[in-house]
């Protein structure tokens, strides 16, 4: 898919770039370690990351100094760096017409609940913001554990159209 000494780059798309997309850029330059570079973008940028995010995120030792809110058109420009996998995380950006993507980078669609649409207390919030950055973290677990160079194009699609299907509900206990 690329050439094997450089990682793969993947973009989460999302409508306001606050929260899901956020998270998912974090999850997987973490679990990535090194053979995928995270960003993340959004159709209408909201220009600041939510504050439960940040707070979890911070939680879990992410350096978070150098998040923002993103507009995707800046990923695709010739100066982007070329994208080997663009995966929208919230309906909205799923239904929206994109940019066209330099590269042909394949693309899917991994649906997670909004936490900044979630209403209750902050320690409801908090704990919304900890079940979705889990489900999120489940898919990209996934994700980066594919034999990506050595599955053909067709079903590489498959599986990541599959992720997407994933359940998002908690395995029990010892299962």
């Amino acid at each position: 898919m690329n050439d094997q000494s450089k990682p793969y780059n993947i973009l989460f798309l999302c409508t306001h770039n606050s929260a899901r997309s956020v998270m998912a850029e974090c999850v997987i330059n973490r679990l990535g370690a090194g053979r995928f570079v995270g960003y993340s973008a959004g159709s209408q940028p909201s220009g600041a990351i939510n504050p439960a995010v940040k707070t979890l995120l911070e939680r879990l030792n992410y350096d978070t100094a150098g998040l923002r809110s993103k507009d995707w058109s800046d990923f695709a420009t010739q100066d982007a760096p070329p994208m080997d996998f663009v995966i929208t995380v919230c309906d909205q950006a799923a239904g929206e017409v994109c940019p066209v993507w330099p590269g042909q980078p394949m693309t899917a669609h991994w649906g997670f609940p909004d936490p900044s649409s979630f209403e209750g207390t902050d320690s409801e919030k908090a704990a919304f913001v900890a079940d979705v950055y889990r489900m999120i973290e489940r898919r990209i677990g996934i994700f980066v554990n594919l034999p990506i160079d050595g599955l053909e194009r067709l079903k590489l699609q498959q599986q990541l159209d599959a992720i997407g299907r994933t359940s998002l509900t908690p395995e029990p206990a010892g299962g």
